[in-house]
């Protein structure tokens, strides 16, 4: 696969994901939000290993009881229509090593920029950025004892399937907020750069 066509599949992903968030298609997306809801609960409630039990035993069930129907129906009607499921049996779904380098290259690159980024942070490279990130990691305590690890999961689905949405509908109001923020951010990291010995960036 050439470099043109993995840009086309890599779009083509993309814009389905923001078609999905931005509910362009309304059956589709309320289909995986509530699909993904559905299975966040259920981990509220059973362990992983017992929800994806049920998981498999409910498809199990359907496509089991579909083959039986489909083999009872054709043996009535005296027809050979073959397995139910041979359309879907015949699709490749198989990575090639395309597909698999491409996700590793990906994987790679995320994983050297963020650890890059970390040492940045934490060895104070710019004294202010080292200070926000302390801060968000005092607020992330406060965050952690409110909330457990699932909890937030759930809420970060329910925000990415109507954030978007929102900012799409308010989207002038939004921004000149938003602006108005990080003007008074940057004024006051400006102020504490100024007055903080070793802040200044260096040019």
């Amino acid at each position: 696969m050439d470099k043109g066509k993995k840009e086309c599949t890599w779009s083509s992903w993309r814009g389905q994901v923001v078609d999905l968030l931005h509910w362009r298609d309304v059956k589709q997306s309320g289909l995986v939000f509530g699909s993904v809801l559905l299975l966040l609960f259920s981990l509220t409630q059973f362990s992983v290993v017992s929800v994806i039990a049920y998981l498999a035993l409910a498809v199990l069930s359907a496509t089991i009881s579909y083959r039986v129907y489909k083999s009872v129906l054709q043996a009535v009607q005296k027809t050979d229509e073959g397995h139910p499921f041979k359309a879907y049996l015949e699709v490749e779904i198989a990575l090639s090593a395309d597909q698999i380098s491409k996700y590793v290259e990906k994987t790679q690159l995320y994983i050297n920029s963020t650890m890059k980024e970390l040492r940045r942070l934490f060895l104070v490279q710019d004294l202010v950025d080292s200070i926000k990130f302390a801060v968000l990691m005092w607020l992330l305590t406060y965050v952690g004892a409110l909330f457990n690890g699932l909890t937030l999961l759930i809420l970060a689905v329910v925000s990415m399937f109507t954030v978007p949405l929102v900012y799409e509908k308010y989207q002038t109001q939004i921004d000149q907020y938003l602006g108005l923020v990080r003007t008074q951010v940057n004024s006051i990291m400006g102020k504490i750069r100024e007055k903080v010995p070793g802040a200044k960036k260096k040019e």
